[in-house]
């Protein structure tokens, strides 16, 4: 019982600060305070729930929340879209779900049938199959998926197509190109990825020195950045640090 009360206030308060926020007449914190969980579902219903969905943010939370309950649900929808209109848009579509979602091996081959016809030399999709064939471990099929796209399209540029170059080099046991690649993208690189994988490639060619000048610059950077920055980029932030913590002192 004591648990249901204190869940009752604290969804109260949401309610009523969400009353203020939104301008809407003080009247419903009357009734949320009276009718505690039944005018908390009205309440919700009839303000909450429409402001989210008109909401950019609501919108994605949401999507967010929907994924993680029924992480499935977007590739039915995609499918049924196959279904109804079998299109070079809905496959692509269906194509990068799978690719997201980490199903790599339906990812390649919905980008392989992608690549056929005036399509057959297609920069985003034959940069799809290459991001498929990294995701299943074939790095040689990788960098031969990458040759063929600069090949076929020489004026193409991508920030993840070059990095996926460069991890393909360094899969492939090519550390002196791999290093090269990964120096540009240091500077390039719209994120710190590229960076921490230059200071680890550098670290473990026994670097070390090079190594800290990386991610001590990395991490001196990034502390000059907007917090939503620091936030997207938090995975490879707090790699940086565990790998500068790991390097010998000196």
């Amino acid at each position: 019982m004591p648990l249901l009360f204190f869940l009752s206030i604290a969804l109260q308060v949401v309610c009523a600060v969400h009353v203020i926020r939104t301008g809407r007449p003080l009247y419903w914190i009357v009734l949320i305070i009276i009718g505690s969980y039944l005018a908390i579902a009205v309440y919700a219903l009839v303000a909450i729930l429409p402001d989210l969905r008109n909401d950019p943010r609501g919108r994605k939370v949401a999507s967010k929340a929907i994924s993680v309950i029924d992480p499935q649900r977007r590739r039915r929808e995609l499918q049924g879209r196959i279904q109804l209109s079998n299109t070079v848009e809905n496959r692509r579509h269906l194509a990068e779900e799978c690719l997201q979602s980490g199903d790599y091996a339906n990812a390649l081959e919905l980008f392989d049938g992608l690549l056929s016809g005036m399509y057959a030399t297609s920069p985003d999709f034959m940069l799809g199959k290459a991001q498929a064939q990294a995701g299943l471990g074939d790095f040689a099929g990788t960098r031969q998926t990458l040759d063929e796209l600069i090949a076929a399209n020489p004026n193409f540029r991508s920030t993840d197509g070059h990095l996926l170059y460069a991890r393909s080099l360094e899969a492939l046991g090519e550390t002196d190109r791999a290093l090269d690649e990964y120096q540009v993208l240091a500077d390039s690189y719209p994120g710190e990825e590229g960076r921490l994988r230059y200071a680890v490639l550098l670290a473990r060619q026994q670097r070390h020195a090079e190594a800290r000048e990386v991610l001590t610059s990395l991490l001196a950077r990034a502390k000059l950045m907007p917090g939503y920055y620091r936030r997207k980029e938090k995975e490879w932030l707090k790699a940086a640090q565990a790998e500068l913590a790991r390097l010998p002192q000196g």
